[in-house]
């Protein structure tokens, strides 16, 4: 294919509908290459941007961007694409965190606002990303701002820089494949986390433990923390759950807000369902099942202190967290026999994290076994 300068790419035509492209680069170097499909359900086309592929010698780049380009027609052929024009990090970032408000929030903080937003897809290189994470680990992490207004802060942690890297890691390999190891073009290289950083599930309280912390807690944060001694959720999720999120009659729990943006359902025993029709009283659907003083939904800013407090006052582990009451349940339910699926689908993560931090199950009644956690 004979490159040309100019804004647009030379297309060729692979098949009806499916089209390679190349966009020759306007100050030298590599230029672009893109596919082109048609999509009869909207009845127009769409382009994705395939990069420069630069790891590649000169003779192979045609044919790995003819299999790219019909490959990805194929999908879309298929429905299992949504045409969407992605040229930027941010345009692949918006996309992935539709519906995902954990991710949003991250990549807000982290990305959007960082010279890595504005990167081609296209042109994305493994330098790009290790100079993206360089900034992010030498960024202080956000504390809280008190009433005054001061805003404190502190060093982050491996861990954090972890948990802040998986939005963007995730939202590039929805879009870009990885490139050749050991190569400028192995962009995933450079978003590896850091390994034995998260240390949050080597603290566990039993139940005589997480009691103590209930009646520890001061009186307008004891319901959420008993909550978190009762569910498998994560604090967040939990902490955005609202009146109408709870069906007394059935005892079913809907859970809409949470790391993966996809609302699931549980089912509580009568012990819980009782605790969380109390909680749901008198109040409007919309209203945080899990109110503050206030009648805001609680976050982490405002969790953490009472917490850490009762902690203290119950003579518990300092590194006590709302995450660590989110292990102890899972762990409780592990020790109880319920089987892996039923585990991830009640703490809303997947069987492969439950077997690899929690190990095998056998038992399959998920109500017993939650019953068993009443406090």
């Amino acid at each position: 294919m004979k490159p040309r300068k100019g804004d647009g790419p030379h297309w060729q035509r692979l098949r009806y509908g499916c089209y390679v492209g190349y966009r020759s680069a306007q100050r030298g170097g590599k230029g672009t290459w893109f596919a082109r499909t048609y999509d009869p359900d909207t009845s127009r086309y769409s382009r994705k941007a395939l990069g420069d592929y630069g790891a590649l010698s000169a003779h192979e780049v045609f044919a790995q961007a003819k299999r790219d380009a019909e490959s990805w027609a194929d999908a879309v052929e298929s429905g299992g694409v949504q045409l969407l024009e992605l040229e930027t990090v941010a345009d692949a970032c918006r996309v992935y965190a539709e519906g995902k408000p954990a991710a949003e929030g991250i990549l807000k903080r982290t990305v959007y606002g960082d010279p890595i937003a504005k990167v081609k897809l296209g042109k994305l290189r493994r330098h790009h990303l290790r100079s993206w994470r360089k900034r992010l680990e030498e960024t202080p992490a956000l504390l809280t701002r008190n009433k005054g207004g001061e805003t404190r802060t502190k060093t982050r942690s491996k861990s954090t820089v972890n948990r802040d890297m998986v939005p963007l890691r995730a939202a590039l390999g929805q879009v870009l494949v990885p490139g050749a190891p050991n190569t400028d073009a192995a962009w995933q290289e450079a978003l590896r986390p850091y390994k034995g950083a998260d240390k949050r599930r080597d603290l566990y309280l039993d139940r005589a433990e997480r009691k103590r912390l209930i009646d520890a807690t001061d009186r307008e944060a004891r319901p959420f923390v008993r909550a978190l001694c009762l569910l498998p959720l994560r604090p967040g999720a939990l902490a955005g759950l609202c009146a109408g999120d709870f069906e007394k009659r059935t005892r079913t729990l809907t859970i809409v807000n949470d790391k993966h943006g996809l609302p699931r359902q549980i089912t509580v025993p009568e012990s819980v369902a009782d605790f969380l029709a109390e909680q749901a009283k008198a109040k409007l659907p919309a209203a945080p099942l899990f109110s503050r003083g206030d009648g805001r939904h609680w976050n982490k800013d405002a969790w953490k202190h009472p917490i850490k407090d009762a902690a203290m006052s119950a003579k518990l582990p300092s590194g006590l967290t709302a995450y660590t009451l989110r292990h102890s349940v899972i762990t409780d339910l592990i020790r109880a026999g319920l089987p892996a699926l039923t585990v991830a689908q009640l703490s809303g993560t997947s069987v492969v994290m439950i077997e690899r931090h929690y190990g095998h199950l056998v038992r399959d009644d998920a109500e017993q076994a939650l019953a068993q956690l009443a406090l």
